[in-house]
């Protein structure tokens, strides 16, 4: 079994009820590529988007929701432990407690509802709890918020965790790279998030440099 010391970066992905579930399907193919191990948490509002955007029905049970996971996307795991889904009550999970060794979170897509609650420091969810984690422990947090028009209330409570810290990338692809498809605008904001997590994509070439 491959410790996680062997792994690339250890990150928690939570993937919650805003539009764009693609995207966390796309950021999760990434980071199994890139040889990230991965704890993943989906609330129940991403699997009612799911449903409606992708047709993708998700399991209850983590195991099953991995094994789906695995399937729908056909990752090759390094080792079985590289990928494990939790649910949102597990608070035995290491994404609940600092003394375990998760270099980054990232929510994405971050639903209004889930922003509010971390902006508060609410924890009554382990997607809450671990952003709450990562908060206290100062480790890198990246939230991609997916709504248009932004209320002053999320703009606040954008602001405010910006200035503790938390990076704010919201669904907004550019076009100066000049897209052909869904999926390079999707590439895109996913490149901008592996960037933000220090890793080395390949998705999108650096502003300045050409392929």
């Amino acid at each position: 079994m491959k410790d996680n010391k062997h792994y690339n970066k250890t990150i928690a992905l939570a993937i919650t009820g805003a539009s764009g579930f693609v995207y966390a399907l796309r950021l999760l193919e990434e980071l199994v590529r890139l040889d990230c191990r991965v704890y993943c948490a989906i609330s129940e509002g991403a699997k009612a988007v799911a449903r409606l955007e992708e047709g993708f029905l998700i399991p209850d049970l983590p195991g099953e929701q991995k094994q789906t996971l695995v399937n729908h996307l056909s990752l090759s795991l390094s080792s079985d432990d590289q990928l494990t889904c939790y649910a949102t009550n597990d608070w035995n999970s290491p994404m609940a407690s600092g003394s375990a060794p998760i270099d980054a979170m990232v929510v994405a897509p971050c639903s209004t509802g889930t922003l509010a609650s971390i902006a508060i420091g609410l924890s009554d969810s382990l997607i809450k709890r671990a952003a709450v984690v990562c908060l206290k422990e100062r480790r890198p947090l990246l939230l991609m918020p997916r709504e248009t028009p932004l209320s002053a209330i999320q703009l606040e409570h954008m602001h405010k965790l910006s200035l503790m810290g938390v990076s704010i990338l919201p669904a907004s692809p550019g076009f100066y790279h000049k897209p052909q498809s869904i999926d390079q605008l999707i590439d895109f904001i996913v490149a901008r998030i592996l960037s933000q997590l220090g890793l080395d994509q390949s998705l999108l070439s650096p502003w300045g440099t050409s392929d």
